[in-house]
Order: C-alpha cells, then sequence, then structure tokens
C-alpha cells in the first residue's frame, strides 16, 4: 500500500470532521438544538466535543507526513522550521481577521447611541478577541511542528505525557490568585479557574469571548494542552508511516492504544473531569484515544477492505478545510447579523428569515432548527465540490 492510498482515509476523517464542524456551527436556532449537536455545559462531553480535538489530531499526523516528506527532499531543519512558524502565524492571523471581520461594530452599541463609522471601528477593535479555533490551531500546531522537528518519537511521547502532567498540576495544585484556593476546589467554577484568571490579566476581558467575558474557551493556558493534542497526531502519523509493519499489523495498534488512551481518560476524569472548555489532560487522553479508534477504523474499512463508495463526499469536505472554515465563518456573521430588515417591528437577519420560511413553517422547531444547519452542510458541499473539481487546494 502507497502513503498516497493512506491519505484517502485521512482525507476523509479530516472530512467527516469538517462536516461535523458545519453541522454543529450553524444551527437554525441555538434555542433549539438536539443534545448531541451541543456542547456539555461544562465538564464531561457530546459528540460535538469530540470535533475541534479530532481536527488538532489530524493536524499533528499531517505535521509529520509533511515535514518527514520535506525532509526526505532535502529540507534542512532550519528551512522546515521556517516553514512551520510561518504556516502557524498565518493560520493565526486567519483567525484573527475573522475575529475582526467586518472591521466594525455593525450591531446596536448600548453606549453610543449615536456611533459613527469611525466610533464602531475603534469599539470592534477595543472587543476585538484575540484568541480562537484558528488562533488555537496556528499556536498549537506552530510549538508541536517545532517539537517534532526537534525530538524524535519518544521524545514527543515524553513531552506529550509531560505536559499533560504539568497541566494537570497547574489546573489543580496551583492556588488562583484573589480566590485563597487551589484550582482543584474551583473547576466547577468556570471564571474562577487558573486559565480564566490568567486569560482576564494578560488579555484583559474585552479580548475574552463574548459568550462570557470572564474565560475564554481558546485561552492561553489552554493551549498547552491542546499541543498535546497534536503531538499524540504527530505519533500517529509516525506510525501510519511505518510501513516496514503490515498494514494490519499497524491498524491492530492502533485500535489497541486508542482504546487503552480512552479508557485512561475515562479514569484520569474521576480527578480532573472531561472538559473542551479548559482542554483538560483526560479530554486530551479521551479523544486522542477515540481519534486514533476512528481514524483507524476508517483505514480499514478504505485501504483493507476497499469499501470506498462512500467516501467521495467527506474527501470533498476535506481537500479545503481552510477555505470551509474561513469561508462558512464569514458566511454565518453575514447572514445572521449583518444582513437585517425591519419584519413585524423588529430587526431579522438573513438566516432567522431563511430559517422561518423554508423549515419552521412546517417543522417542529429541532427538527427546523437541523434541517437549516444540514442544509447550511449541503450548500458549503457544493462551494467545495466546486473547487475540488478545478483542482483548487487553498494551502498556507
Amino acid at each position: 500500500m502507497t502513503v498516497r492510498e493512506r491519505l484517502v482515509a485521512l482525507d476523509v476523517f479530516r472530512g467527516m470532521t469538517v462536516a461535523g464542524m458545519l453541522l454543529v456551527n450553524n444551527p437554525g436556532s441555538w434555542g433549539a438544538i438536539y443534545p448531541p449537536l451541543a456542547h456539555a455545559a461544562w465538564h464531561g462531553w457530546t459528540p460535538t466535543d469530540l470535533i475541534f480535538p479530532f481536527f488538532l489530531f489530524i493536524v499533528g499526523i499531517t505535521t509529520h507526513l509533511s515535514l518527514s516528506a520535506r525532509s526526505a527532499r532535502g529540507d534542512d531543519i532550519g528551512t522546515l522550521a521556517r516553514q512551520v512558524v510561518r504556516r502557524g502565524a498565518l493560520i493565526f492571523l486567519c483567525g484573527l481577521l475573522l475575529s475582526w471581520f467586518p472591521g466594525f461594530t455593525y450591531t446596536p452599541i448600548a453606549e453610543l447611541s449615536d456611533a459613527t463609522l469611525v466610533d464602531r471601528v475603534v469599539h470592534r477593535l477595543a472587543n476585538l478577541r484575540y484568541l480562537g479555533v484558528l488562533q488555537r490551531i496556528g499556536l498549537a500546531y506552530t510549538v508541536a511542528g517545532l517539537l517534532t522537528l526537534k525530538f524524535a518519537w519518544r521524545g514527543q511521547a515524553v513531552l506529550a505525557a509531560a505536559i499533560m502532567l504539568g497541566y494537570w498540576a497547574l489546573m489543580t495544585l496551583v492556588p488562583v490568585p484573589g480566590t485563597g484556593q487551589l484550582g482543584a476546589a474551583l473547576l466547577d467554577e468556570p471564571s474562577q479557574v487558573l486559565s480564566a484568571w490568567l486569560d482576564r490579566t494578560l488579555l484583559g476581558e474585552a479580548h475574552l469571548w463574548s459568550g462570557s467575558r470572564t474565560w475564554d474557551p481558546e485561552g492561553l493556558l489552554s493551549t498547552l494542552p491542546a499541543v498535546a493534542t497534536v503531538l499524540l497526531g504527530a505519533l500517529t502519523g509516525a506510525w501510519i508511516g511505518a510501513r516496514e509493519r503490515a498494514l494490519g499489523d499497524r491498524l491492530a495498534a492502533m485500535f489497541a492504544v486508542g482504546a487503552l488512551g480512552m479508557m485512561l481518560g475515562l479514569c484520569w476524569a474521576w480527578v480532573f473531569p472531561i472538559n473542551k472548555g479548559l482542554w483538560t489532560s483526560s479530554y486530551v487522553l479521551f479523544t486522542g484515544g477515540m481519534a486514533a479508534v476512528t481514524l483507524a477504523t476508517c483505514l480499514w474499512l478504505i485501504d483493507m477492505q476497499q469499501v470506498r463508495g462512500w467516501t467521495r463526499p467527506f474527501v470533498v469536505y476535506g481537500t479545503n478545510p481552510l477555505v470551509a472554515f474561513v469561508g462558512s465563518g464569514l458566511m454565518a456573521r453575514i447572514v445572521g447579523g449583518m444582513i437585517t430588515w425591519e419584519a413585524d417591528g423588529k430587526r431579522v437577519s438573513l438566516q432567522a428569515f431563511v430559517h422561518r420560511t423554508a423549515f419552521t413553517s412546517w417543522l417542529e422547531p429541532r427538527p427546523a432548527s437541523l434541517a437549516y444547519a444540514l442544509s447550511f452542510v449541503l450548500f458549503w458541499y457544493g462551494v467545495l465540490l466546486l473547487l475540488h473539481r478545478r483542482g483548487i487546494v487553498v494551502k498556507l
């Protein structure tokens, strides 16, 4: 089996993740969501909480495969390191520009009833969220990529374990300033944990996630264990690329190690709960294990059993993940708040109008919300299919 054949399964795995991201990020109404399509309120997990770590796991795999291929072509470590830093910086910049878009506050500003365009631009900058999903991907990719260049697989495994153990110690054994309590006693309070205090101190409340302003789910300290997620992916990528072993043996090991990781994550959760908002070490192990099992299943179906009839849509979704994420994010903001008009005495967005007209007019709230989300996913399948057919792949 060739490397190219194995990458079909990786594209499918990435495509399933991208399609899942489009589905859960764009419901017709945030007030009418089926529980599996919503994040866990705090501790615990739902299928939605698997999407982001799965993508970071894929980033780790592709990082190993890409850097290994370039090294085999003769690129030195310095060249590869510059590539990693450049790519990570561009991913971070894309996320920052997406957060800033459209460059001004387009919703009413309570303290400025007659805000000018300049006022709106200044207000947007004063409340710009510095971190986010793409920013975390950029930071985690950069750190993990540089570490994979410096250390062989044993060193990467030790580093991943050290990061998870160190983060656990920081979040549970260090007293949180201003509370007089150890972090372990505050894990149930999102705004009281050490990572929340650090984000408020270094970034300022105005630049945190607008859903809380007291903590950020993609904050600074919680990005550290996200690096471990990427490293687990890089280790998996090294194992997938070990062609001296039969594919069946590699997949058996992935199933076994993945199941072990899930079990260890669940055990660790007894003292450090699985939590996406904190990206806890138990969450890293559990989701990394599940990602390994899921990818092994894809490899078994696609490359060993040659069951490929179902893969085409997911290959399309997986070919241009950056276009899907940035494009869908821009579209959601435009139709969800920027394009509005007066209807029945209140402002109505284009998204709300389509949701109400096309779906809630004949469906119950939850099915209507899901139907809108599915239509959004299908719309982006059309966009990505057009790019796929024309051979257009956007890379940084």
